[in-house]
Order: C-alpha cells, then sequence, then structure tokens
C-alpha cells in the first residue's frame, strides 16, 4: 500500500521540476538582452518639390477668378514645355474670398497654388525660374526627397542592428557570458525622418525682370531608423 500510494507523488514531483517555456523565447540557461538602438544613413536627394501659386486681386469676383486661372495656365504650360509630365503636378489650394480690410478693400482676391514634382535634380532651380517667369507670384520649397524612402533606409537598418550588436556583446562580456542567439528584431519606428539641406519662400514681385533660375543644391539627407532586438546570452 505504501509503495502504490508513493507512485503517485513522484509523477507530481517530476512534473513540478519541468519549469514552462519562457514566453520570451530564452532557455532555462540563458539570459535575455533587450537593446534599442538608432542608425542613420546619409543619401543624396534625387527629386525636388516646389509649390508655385498665383494671386491675383480684381474689383469682381468673376474677373479674379478669371484672370487668376489664365495666369496659372501660363505656369502650368511653361512647365510642361520644360518637360514636366502632367502627374508631377498637383492642385493644393484654390480660394477666392472678398478683402475687406486695406487698401484693397471691398476687391476680391484669388489664388491657386500647385505642388510641382521635378524628377531631375540638375532642373530644379530652372523649373522655378520658368514658374516665376511665366507669371508665379508665390513660390515655396523646394524640399529635396529621395523617390526611393525604403531603399535609402535599407543601410541605416544595418547600422542600427550592428550598434544593437555591438551592445549585446558589451553586455556579454562583462557578465562572462556570449550571445547565443537572437531571438527578435522589431521596428521601433522612425528616429526621425529626411532632412533637407536647403528650404526658401519666395515672392515675386509684379514687373521685375525675368529671373535667374537659382542654384538649388542637393547636399545629403539623412535618415534615422530605431529597431529593438533581443538576444540570448549563455556561458
Amino acid at each position: 500500500m505504501r509503495y502504490a500510494a508513493a507512485l503517485p507523488l513522484c509523477l507530481i514531483l517530476a512534473a513540478c521540476g519541468d519549469a514552462p517555456d519562457d514566453p520570451r523565447g530564452v532557455g532555462r540557461d540563458e539570459v535575455l538582452v533587450q537593446v534599442v538602438a538608432t542608425g542613420r544613413a546619409d543619401t543624396r536627394p534625387d527629386e525636388a518639390r516646389f509649390t508655385a501659386g498665383v494671386q491675383t486681386i480684381e474689383a469682381n469676383a468673376a474677373a479674379a477668378s478669371a484672370r487668376n486661372s489664365q495666369a496659372i495656365n501660363r505656369v502650368m504650360a511653361a512647365l510642361q514645355r520644360l518637360g514636366v509630365r502632367a502627374e508631377d503636378v498637383q492642385t493644393r489650394q484654390i480660394t477666392l474670398a472678398r478683402i475687406d480690410y486695406g487698401r484693397d478693400r471691398g476687391r476680391y482676391q484669388a489664388n491657386n497654388l500647385i505642388e510641382v514634382r521635378i524628377r531631375d535634380l540638375n532642373r530644379a532651380g530652372e523649373a522655378i525660374a520658368a514658374a516665376t517667369d511665366a507669371g508665379a507670384n508665390i513660390l515655396s520649397g523646394p524640399d529635396l526627397r529621395v523617390a526611393d524612402p525604403e531603399a535609402a533606409s535599407r543601410s541605416a537598418y544595418a547600422a542600427a542592428y550592428r550598434s544593437a550588436r555591438a551592445r549585446a556583446e558589451a553586455y556579454a562580456e562583462a557578465a562572462g557570458l556570449r550571445i547565443a542567439r537572437v531571438l527578435a528584431i522589431r521596428d521601433a519606428g522612425e528616429g526621425g525622418g529626411p532632412v533637407p539641406m536647403y528650404d526658401r519662400d519666395l515672392m515675386a514681385e509684379a514687373n521685375a525682370p525675368p529671373p535667374v533660375a537659382p542654384r538649388v543644391l542637393p547636399g545629403m539627407n539623412e535618415s534615422a531608423v530605431r529597431i529593438r532586438v533581443d538576444f540570448a546570452l549563455a556561458e
């Protein structure tokens, strides 16, 4: 009877000795280290975007709108002659309002703003000059970008992983351990978007001489990413 009673107790004790699997993925003889690291990479911009617009003031709404439409059409035609495709021009804002203050009180102001994408960065300055020469009297930009931001971020992610592993190796060495496995790699979000090196606002004066194409200096954009890497350390 004693032997029969002891057998279930031995089975219970044996079951209690088996620790459940760690949901984080580390083994019984491993130590988990979670590292968050940032990687940066410099990429040369390959396209430019700028906003061009026309502001007109007339005695009534119809006249202001009509003259504004004629002017913005001349701007778009000038860009088209330069080789800018229709899909690279997007309307950003159209407004028409009565002026209730100042010397133009009682008259009407019309505005039309378009965003222009220049795929050949070497022609960005020429496109800006063409827009203002055709009648654009509102101009902002350019915003210098990388057409394929994912490709630009790849080297940043590689740098982030190298940084994370170097930090984990330092922890392991200090603790007398080694990196046994990589358990997980997670994207921790953008550490900062590309930073353009050139940004300016311009206002063209009426009856001014034809503008000289400004120099657009591409410089370098910095991409920054953050990742979290889980390492398992062991002896």
